[in-house]
């Protein structure tokens, strides 16, 4: 099959398009037929050799972890899912190697759900890594609750955005940190602006003078310290980009996949709870233009990678 893989740690020029082995499909997997990949952050800090002390590449390295597809062949022991099914997936392993850059991945059960009917395959793409993030840190680890003040930080990006929605449907007062021109994109998710950089805790108490019940951090940084003097007494601090919040009482996570987790987090975009926002798409054969555009950390949404099945024909 036709792949986007890496034979070692570099920039994006390390991203070649060719031929690559057909994924195996065990037991407990499904081989779906990508139409859509999405671009995270942590794909080319993955690329980059940032993550080798807790993930090991096994050479050469297919990225990426969102998919969004179509089931060709389920498992010998797969029940859950037939030939034909769409579904979505956070394909991540314990090791890189087999990702979803591809014409073909093979996905474990744990890593999947059926697709949104009311998104396109870009759309869905875009969803499991961010939406699962946003969903287990504010569901399973801040345990927000309805009447509570939010602060997420870039309330614009991937995981923010639907941070800022997941936290509305909660019942909670959301604040979400954003450039100026991205203000009203914010307000049409729920959420009220506030512009970071200098001054962010004044214009935040500004608003919330009492301090926000709980923080959502997904940049790290300078932010980690003007969040811990924003909480409210006995308020929660998460991030997922920057251990460094244990020194402040806060907590570290890491998304996981969960089947049901993403079951859930599907059927909430197909009652139109959760929308996501593609800021821009790619074929396959780009993937490193893709990598580019998501390493300047400017994307309002979601950046994905798309597989044209009609003009690069249906054999595996």
């Amino acid at each position: 099959m036709k792949a986007i893989s890496y034979s070692r740690y570099g920039g994006p020029e390390v991203l070649a398009f060719g031929e690559v082995r057909d994924p195996k499909v065990g037991p407990d997997a499904v081989l779906v037929k990508v139409r859509a990949a999405a671009v995270n952050p942590v794909d080319w800090k993955a690329r980059e050799g940032y993550l080798d002390g807790i993930l090991a590449p096994v050479f050469p390295v297919v990225p990426g972890w969102d998919v969004s597809g179509v089931v060709v062949r389920p498992g010998v022991a797969v029940s859950e899912f037939d030939v034909g099914d769409e579904v979505i997936g956070y394909v991540r392993e314990d090791f890189l190697s087999r990702g979803t850059f591809a014409e073909y991945v093979a996905a474990p059960l744990r890593t999947l759900a059926r697709k949104p009917r009311n998104l396109s395959f870009e759309e869905a793409a875009g969803l499991p890594l961010v939406g699962l993030t946003a969903y287990q840190v504010l569901i399973n680890v801040l345990q927000v609750k309805r009447g509570e003040t939010v602060l997420v930080h870039a309330a614009a990006g991937g995981v923010g955005s639907i941070a800022v929605q997941l936290g509305v449907h909660l019942g909670a007062r959301v604040i979400g940190t954003a450039s100026e021109p991205n203000h009203d994109f914010v307000r049409g998710l729920g959420g009220e602006p506030v512009v970071y950089g200098e001054g962010l805790g004044e214009r935040v108490r500004g608003l919330a003078p009492e301090g926000v019940d709980a923080v959502f951090d997904t940049v790290g940084g300078d932010a980690l310290k003007v969040s811990a003097n924003l909480l409210a007494p006995e308020g929660r601090l998460v991030s997922i980009a920057d251990n460094g919040v244990v020194t402040y009482g806060g907590r570290y996570y890491f998304v996981r996949p969960d089947a049901q987790d993403l079951q859930r987090l599907a059927d909430l975009a197909e009652q139109g709870v959760v929308s996501v926002h593609v800021d821009a798409a790619f074929p396959l054969e780009r993937a490193a233009d893709a990598h580019r555009l998501n390493q300047e950390g400017r994307t309002r949404g979601k950046i994905v990678v798309t597989v044209d099945w009609e003009s690069e024909g249906e054999g595996a």
